[in-house]
């Protein structure tokens, strides 16, 4: 533990009161927006630091963006779907002994390969987008 884990520790073992506080749906709303965007972990955190006006470090989040960050997340988990497959079928063609197996396998082999290559398109054409909004 350093000094400042010990100073906070000491501060919160002291914290006997309580003050209750009635808010309107909008007001709780607007409050928790905040909190919501600060690096406050606790909405009781947060409410302290603006009322001790204390350093509130918020971030700004750019929806366009973590929308763009969303479907990234997503087709990195159907491009590791696939590159399974495709590992699999790999595997499998190196088992093959008879030559219908073999072009059974090698059909499908081109049905994966196909899917990938249009999911690293898609994922090179959103990252393209990313780097042109982060140089705006």
């Amino acid at each position: 533990m350093n000094e400042n884990d010990i100073m906070m520790k000491a501060e919160n073992s002291n914290r006997t009161r309580i003050i209750g506080l009635r808010l309107t749906p909008g007001e709780y709303a607007t409050i928790e927006k905040k909190w919501k965007s600060s690096d406050c972990h606790k909405l009781s955190d947060y409410v302290r630091h603006v009322l001790f006006n204390k350093p509130v470090t918020t971030t700004y989040r750019d929806q366009s963006t973590d929308d763009l960050m969303a479907q990234v997340m997503v087709t990195h988990r159907e491009v590791n779907a696939i590159g399974n497959n495709f590992n699999q079928v790999v595997k499998k063609l190196h088992t093959l002994q008879q030559l219908t197996e073999f072009k059974q396998w090698y059909a499908e082999y081109q049905i994966h390969r196909r899917i990938l290559s249009t999911q690293i398109e898609t994922v090179k054409n959103m990252m393209q987008k990313l780097i042109e909004s982060w140089l705006r």
